[in-house]
């Protein structure tokens, strides 16, 4: 179903909505909040009625909102060039392809526990390659803090504003020969240091082939992305559990993630090998799995030293 708006220049602002009726019901919050970076931000908001994207398509420019209508179905309103692109894509956005049928947790109380509580939780799939790259490279190394603090300060300067009724603030992420004409001192400026961004702008000049490889298994499509100079295991498993809702991603080398799932499934924090081994039983479906875990809201222990937070910003 299409819709004309219009914007604050009393221009038309075509819009395509549709409803969608899943095989059972999604939370909406917590199944789209793994694509946020720190929360509520340029790209992503929400509010009372919803959830508010916005993204870089392949038709161009997209601001989505989706919302539960009634007795568990969902409607979605997109504006911009893309808006068709991103109405086409909500099933997937919403773990239409995320079949949770499979999962045994039963040999772990806590997490037959989690589950039975958040029966509406799935994989989102948003095929935007490159888009979950860059964030995900700027996390490289950082404290999580430095790393939003970046990617807001970034797409604020270069994205353009969002199309349609978006909430006031939000921007569309800056298309891939964007990130490759900002000045070095932007980049200074932001926090990101050299290896980093000279990462990002490498990538942005294969950004068509990166997008290709939302077509590819999630193995093959983070095999690829580790081809490239800067990017890892963990770089590449943060994008594939986003872009490609890939049930099995780890992210192996994460500051926090072997403490947290060692805290939660023994009583005690492990390192990366004790945690793939803890996993081992899930294979295939670990990411669903650390997804349980998340939502356990058990931590490790807050104690130890803290990562240095740096502030390269101007005075």
């Amino acid at each position: 179903m299409s819709a004309v708006m219009m914007d604050s220049d009393a221009r038309p602002v075509p819009s395509v909505s549709t409803r969608y009726r899943p095989p059972v019901p999604i939370d909406v919050h917590s199944t789209l909040g793994l694509i946020a970076r720190g929360g509520d931000g340029p790209c992503f908001r929400r509010t009372p009625t919803g959830v508010w994207l916005t993204m870089r398509t392949p038709e161009g420019a997209a601001t989505l909102h989706v919302g539960v209508w009634a007795a568990g179905e969902i409607a979605a309103t997109a504006w911009g060039p893309g808006a068709e692109w991103a109405i086409d894509g909500v099933p997937a956005l919403l773990g239409a392809d995320d079949d949770w049928s499979g999962l045994d947790v039963s040999a772990s109380p806590l997490l037959t526990e989690v589950l039975r509580r958040n029966p509406g939780l799935r994989l989102s799939r948003n095929r935007l390659v490159f888009e979950m790259l860059v964030p995900a490279v700027l996390e490289q190394k950082v404290t999580a803090l430095e790393a939003w603090r970046a990617w807001r300060h970034l797409v604020r300067a270069h994205g353009e504003p969002a199309p349609g009724p978006a909430p006031e603030g939000m921007v569309v992420a800056p298309a891939a020969a964007a990130w490759r004409m900002i000045p070095s001192w932007e980049w200074h400026t932001a926090g990101v240091g050299p290896q980093r961004s000279e990462t990002v702008v490498r990538a942005s000049r294969l950004a068509d082939a990166i997008e290709r490889t939302i077509d590819e298994p999630p193995v093959e499509a983070a095999r690829r992305l580790q081809s490239l100079p800067g990017i890892g295991v963990w770089t590449a498993a943060e994008v594939a559990l986003r872009a490609h809702g890939d049930p099995d991603a780890v992210s192996v080398g994460d500051y926090h993630l072997a403490s947290s799932v060692g805290q939660a499934l023994t009583g005690s924090p492990v390192d990366d090998d004790a945690m793939l081994d803890l996993l081992t039983p899930w294979a295939g479906q670990r990411q669903r799995v650390l997804r349980l875990i998340g939502r356990s809201g058990i931590h490790k222990p807050r104690r130890g030293a803290k990562m240095t937070i740096q502030d390269h910003r101007r005075h």
